[in-house]
């Protein structure tokens, strides 16, 4: 059910009020305009949340990425978390996991002819990327990751995700909950996306959760679920062990899983949301779960061989994304492990057709703001496929087809 995953420490609730006094204050100064917000004439779509850990921010900027980058340059702009480098930096296909952070080296590994750069300072950041001195394009448009409270920049579209299992509206404020600021901090949103909701939602939940979400009439809510992808292998090349044999990939998907027994290997902020879904699957699955972003040490690398040795087979490991570009070179990971270690890559699918819906929102904005003519020649041969098309009209949620 929604807001399963929520534990709250009650003892540490009078902390919680004052935390929350210092963010409602600086809230207030942005409010008041005594801190201000820098605009751009330049698309800014901002993709984030306001609780720590994991909402699914990454497979949903993957998902802008796509539907933006056949229509112009596009420009991811992260801050970077736990990389090595300093200030600002785009990245190019050999730019090292250390100057990125995982997450960003991801995104530019798999969208090659895009821009990713970091920068801790985003308006810095936003500025050199439209600066044009940085980049081999013209960028015409910027996606900030996890800029939610980086209120210094006012994104044209703010899109705030909400994990279904830990929703704002049951969380509490750092450090009893989870919430980095206030709920009513959902009203900054333009679009809101309810996250991992599970597929067998019935549209009594889905009112439920609508009106529980309180939203303004400017504001439009979605929800989309996890889609998992066919399971590929993080070293698909042959090592040079004589005794490494052939074994099959397994691109029907996750239904080969089924009798084999599984090292869930994960160093994410959320780990059950897989781990239960898998469990459709396979009942035989032993986590292995390390702190988001952990960087894999020689001691870690000793632990996963000696509980991958102690399965029974069959038997696989299986990462995240995020965690394979941060095990792709580690060393003295034993032949069998290597060999059976394979990554289960995410999207995300839009529930109650509101693909259609959110693709015009997102469009619709960018075309409005571009300076691209192809995107702006477009707008009205997208509108005749479409003659519904409803620009930047509040959305209202139907559920006759769910």
């Amino acid at each position: 059910m929604e807001g399963d995953f929520i534990k709250l420490n009650k003892k540490l609730l009078p902390l919680s009020w004052v935390y929350g006094l210092g963010v409602g204050f600086r809230n207030l100064l942005f409010e008041m305009g005594i801190l201000k917000e820098h605009t751009y004439q330049t698309p800014i779509i901002s993709v984030g949340n306001i609780t720590v850990g994991g909402t699914g921010k990454t497979p949903h900027v993957e998902y802008l990425v796509r539907l933006l980058k056949g229509h112009l340059h596009v420009a991811v702009l992260s801050r970077g978390y736990k990389r090595k480098s300093r200030g600002f930096l785009v990245a190019t296909p050999e730019t090292p996991l250390r100057d990125l952070g995982d997450e960003p080296y991801q995104m530019k590994q798999k969208y090659p002819e895009i821009d990713v750069a970091v920068d801790a300072k985003r308006t810095r950041g936003i500025g050199r990327l439209i600066s044009g001195t940085y980049t081999k394009k013209e960028v015409d448009a910027i996606l900030l990751d996890d800029a939610y409270q980086h209120r210094y920049v006012k994104p044209g579209l703010n899109i705030l995700l909400v994990d279904y299992h830990r929703l704002i509206i049951y969380d509490k404020l750092l450090p009893a909950g989870r919430l980095r600021e206030p709920v009513k901090g959902k009203d900054r949103a333009d679009i809101v996306i309810i996250t991992k909701c599970p597929t067998t939602l019935n549209p009594m939940e889905f009112r439920v959760l609508t009106k529980q979400m309180n939203l303004y009439p400017y504001q439009q809510l979605f929800f989309t679920t996890i889609k998992y992808e066919p399971l590929r292998r993080l070293f698909p090349e042959r090592p040079d062990y004589p005794d490494y044999p052939e074994r099959p990939d397994y691109p029907e998907g996750l239904d080969a899983l089924a009798g084999k027994n599984i090292l869930l290997l994960t160093g994410i902020a959320s780990p059950k949301q897989i781990y239960y879904d898998l469990k459709s699957y396979t009942s035989n699955i032993t986590p292995l779960r390390y702190g988001d972003h952990h960087n894999f040490k020689k001691k870690d690398i000793k632990k996963i061989n000696e509980a991958f040795e102690a399965l029974p087979s069959p038997k696989l490991i299986i990462t995240t994304e995020k965690d394979a570009v941060r095990l792709r070179d580690v060393e003295r990971l034993s032949p069998e492990a290597r060999r059976s270690l394979y990554v289960l890559p995410i999207s995300i699918q839009f529930m109650l057709q509101g693909e259609e819906s959110f693709n015009e929102k997102i469009l619709g904005y960018v075309r409005k703001n571009s300076r691209n003519s192809i995107l702006a020649k477009s707008k009205d041969d997208y509108k005749s496929k479409d003659s519904h098309y409803s620009g930047n009209r509040p959305r209202t949620i139907s559920f006759r087809d769910n």
